[in-house]
């Protein structure tokens, strides 16, 4: 079974060609790239178009329509009927592509697969790791946030994602609300595997603007499908004043201490030595 690695990118220059690399070192090698620009003016399409390889394919249309448009046009033009996507200032280990499609052909009624992360700084230096295995989420386990989806990491059906689209108004959690609307619809057969078969960028990520937006947007759908008297949506109030209150270190250093994991010595020499494999890699070239 083939598969559709689609890397939507906004000025990504500094990134871009090592999430290209992570692509070229998979284990699976019968996949498609695409890479979407999404209206760059740094040398991100230069890069992009630099790659000579068949299975990769630029699209450039000079607009910046944001996320949530591309991932839909993703769903459009991709080739395979199973979809894999990553962020541009990202890479995957080598087995990530077999891993996941493995999952959803032992498991043919199920749609989606996401794994763990390795979370690491800008320099690639690890962090810490984190994920949980699950098989299935239902509705209240997604809209309460007892069960999450990892979307960076995702693999899904194609079919699946012709049902499901994002939506093109958000410019924040666009996968929450799909989540939360595919769960609501019981449409959202997902699996989730603890094994961080994904390489998070995360620093600089979290400000205390991104997450009171991010919390706003969380109470939007608590309220439009389960209301505002439901003790979820008192729980995001609370989470909105504990960030109002604290300052951006704190909020930090807290949220690393609640998602990551500590990586031991022999996972930490595993992952430098795939990291060394993908930056080994030497993209064919025009």
């Amino acid at each position: 079974m083939s598969v559709t690695v689609a890397i939507p990118f906004f000025n990504a220059e500094k990134y871009l060609a090592d999430s290209i690399k992570s692509v070229f070192a998979q284990t699976f090698e019968d996949w498609e790239l695409l890479l979407i620009d999404d209206g760059s003016t740094d040398n991100s399409l230069s890069i992009a178009k630099s790659v000579n390889d068949p299975r990769v394919r630029v699209l450039s249309d000079g607009l910046n329509k944001k996320l949530a448009c591309r991932l839909n046009e993703v769903t459009r033009i991709a080739k395979y009927d199973l979809i894999a996507r990553m962020d541009a200032d990202d890479l995957m280990s080598p087995n990530r592509l077999k891993t996941q499609i493995d999952i959803l052909n032992t498991n043919p009624d199920y749609d989606l697969v996401t794994t763990g992360v390795y979370s690491v700084m800008n320099d690639l230096t690890l962090v810490g790791k984190r994920g949980s295995s699950f098989k299935d989420a239902t509705f209240d386990e997604i809209i309460s946030r007892k069960k999450g989806v990892t979307h960076a990491a995702l693999m899904a059906r194609k079919n699946w994602y012709e049902r499901n689209k994002y939506d093109e108004t958000l410019t924040i959690a666009q996968d929450l609300d799909l989540w939360v609307r595919s769960s609501f619809n019981n449409d959202l057969k997902i699996i989730s595997v603890d094994e961080p078969l994904y390489i998070y960028r995360e620093e600089g990520n979290v400000t205390s603007a991104k997450i009171l937006r991010a919390y706003k947007n969380e109470r939007r759908l608590i309220k439009k499908y389960v209301g505002l008297l439901n003790p979820i949506y008192i729980k995001s109030m609370m989470k909105t004043l504990a960030v109002t209150m604290m300052d951006i270190f704190s909020i930090k250093r807290d949220m690393q201490a609640k998602r990551n994991i500590e990586v031991g010595p022999q996972e930490r020499y595993n992952y430098e030595q795939n990291v060394q494999r993908v930056k080994s890699i030497r993209l064919p070239l025009q």
